[in-house]
């Protein structure tokens, strides 16, 4: 009977132990998958944020087994936007990952960094392609790795064309629209050619804009831009015909940040208001994209009749 009391303080020490060392197990594990950027620095003057994966409007995110949820742009500009009202945010990082996206989600994300008051210096990690190129322009200066891929700075349109399987299955199509053009591109009819030239008329109106755009941020002669045809360059390539600024890692960026500021740089990372186990996924998320992206990825339509993205 006497043994029990001290059996009992015995047990509490060996659960307080384990939580202990679960704790700074789990401390971490969690650093390992989010890149040690857990918390926020106690002082600061960089704000740094990240676009990862494909580009979306906003959505919820998915389990991380199921691929990346892609960077969402209300999100990404919510971020940006904090560190510009933030009195000791002076200089921006924006960190880019990504194979491009939707078209206007990119262009808010472009218009933020370039209302931003302060230094801008956009950062390509593994891809800067098309839409996250078009990102890349509204900053002051892009830094790339040798072995990074950038640009891509091209417009991409698709529609299904489901007319032979709907003959097969017996489906038949029929609409009632108001306006000759309403229906172009629906999947289940034969697209008619004054229906084509009509939707690359867009096509084509989004890539003189996008063209346009990179012209102005990045100062080049738009005749330069189009001469690229939509490729992908590896950096030392793309910093030789003038789309990257500099080729450097991330502390070359951050030594160049510290020159323009003048002072010593401590980065403090925006990030949206996430639970333990959505960051968690994101981690998670950010091996299985780096591992497995590529300049072919395809995107899958969320249900329009025509799905256009930079890419």
């Amino acid at each position: 009977m006497d043994d029990a009391p001290a059996n009992g303080r015995k047990g509490l020490l060996a659960a307080a132990a384990v939580g202990a060392a679960t704790t700074i197990a789990g401390r971490a594990v969690l650093a390992r998958l989010t890149g040690g950027r857990f918390g926020d620095a106690d002082e600061y003057n960089t704000a740094k944020v990240t676009v990862s994966g494909p580009i979306r409007r906003n959505q919820g995110r998915p389990s991380p087994l199921s691929g990346p949820g892609g960077a969402t742009a209300d999100d990404v500009v919510e971020q940006i936007e904090a560190a510009d009202e933030d009195e000791d945010v002076e200089a921006l990082l924006v960190e880019l990952n990504t194979p491009g996206g939707e078209v206007v989600p990119s262009d808010d994300i472009r218009r933020a960094a370039a209302d931003f008051d302060g230094p801008t210096v956009a950062y390509a990690t593994d891809l800067c392609a098309s839409g996250g190129y078009w990102i890349a322009s509204g900053c002051d200066e892009l830094w790339a790795r040798e072995a990074s891929l950038v640009g891509s700075i091209g417009v991409v349109g698709s529609r299904p064309n489901a007319k032979g399987l709907a003959d097969k299955l017996g489906i038949s199509y029929e609409q009632f629209t108001a306006g000759e053009y309403k229906d172009a591109g629906v999947p289940l009819k034969e697209i008619e050619e004054d229906e084509r030239e009509y939707l690359q008329g867009i096509i084509d109106g989004y890539y003189e804009q996008f063209v346009e755009t990179v012209s102005e941020g990045r100062d080049m002669d738009p005749e330069e831009i189009r001469e690229t045809e939509a490729r992908v360059y590896l950096g030392d390539d793309a910093a030789e015909i003038g789309l990257v600024d500099e080729l450097g890692t991330e502390d070359d960026v951050e030594d160049r940040l510290a020159d323009l500021l003048g002072a010593e740089l401590e980065v403090r990372e925006f990030t949206p208001e996430r639970g333990l186990a959505e960051r968690l996924g994101i981690g998670a998320e950010r091996v299985a994209f780096a591992a497995g992206s590529g300049v072919s990825d395809a995107f899958v339509d969320d249900g329009g009749d025509i799905d256009v993205e930079f890419r």
